[in-house]
């Protein structure tokens, strides 16, 4: 029996990350926390602070992989939008949390909980809270949606709470191949051959250039030892009757 892969995406909004002003480094970071798990994260979408799209993509990416990981839209002004936007998505009421309240109290004093903090306490109905131990405004899990911060290292230091509650899947596994004097185009028809025998492996290839010369590292993933090494072992003698001298890492 084929073991069911496990699947995520990450949802990116702001309007400052589509505008260039602001860098989404917070893919990346998910993408390696992932990886442990054996999650496979299949795809990453940038939307602007616009409650329609937000909803619109979140209900696209929820029903079609495992989970969903936000980013951004949970603070304090006026444009922090995607806690309502995850309610109307799930199509259950948000107001102001009492645990979440709690959380806040860490680091504001009560009378420091103006108007616009308590924004960060509201909450959708029957969603979990997420700890946040920089900040203390919490986020939230709604089903398989985890809403997290967007600035960096209040964003990692949330995946904290998140890494107990991920299923596990079958890890992947990577190897390296890399080969000076390696032109893409000439490998272009013998890789594709070999990709085609092995179906359930990726193969990319990843070209360098420098002053002193230039190559290509050729990557090789999967989730079964056995087809991986035989993929690699294809891809190498390919090369070697080409004259090049890999190394795999």
């Amino acid at each position: 029996m084929v073991e069911a892969e496990i699947t995520a995406a990450i949802l990116v909004i702001g309007d400052e990350i589509l505008s260039g002003r602001t860098q989404d480094s917070n893919s990346n970071t998910i993408a390696n926390f992932l990886q442990p798990f054996g999650i496979a994260l299949k795809e990453i979408r940038v939307i602007g602070d616009k409650e329609h799209e937000i909803i619109a993509s979140l209900n696209a990416l929820r029903t079609r992989y495992d989970y969903v990981f936000t980013t951004g839209g949970i603070g304090p002004t006026h444009d922090d939008i995607t806690a309502d936007a995850v309610a109307k998505a799930f199509g259950v009421n948000i107001g102001i949390r009492d645990d979440a309240i709690d959380m806040m109290l860490n680091r504001y004093n009560r009378d420091e909980l103006t108007e616009a903090r308590l924004r960060m306490a509201r909450i959708p109905d029957g969603a979990s809270l997420v700890k946040n131990p920089v900040s203390f405004a919490p986020g939230f899990q709604m089903e398989n949606v985890f809403v997290m911060a967007g600035v960096p290292n209040i964003m990692r230091a949330m995946l904290d709470d998140i890494a107990p509650r991920l299923k596990t899947g079958k890890v992947i596994i990577a190897k390296t191949i890399k080969a000076d004097n390696l032109r893409e185009g000439d490998i272009a028809k013998p890789l594709g051959e070999i990709a085609k025998k092995y179906p359930t492996l990726s193969f990319g290839s990843y070209p360098w250039f420098r002053g002193d010369g230039y190559g290509a590292q050729l990557v090789v993933r999967g989730n079964d030892e056995e087809l991986l090494e035989a993929g690699i072992n294809e891809v190498v003698e390919m090369l070697k009757t080409l004259g090049l001298s890999p190394n795999i890492e």
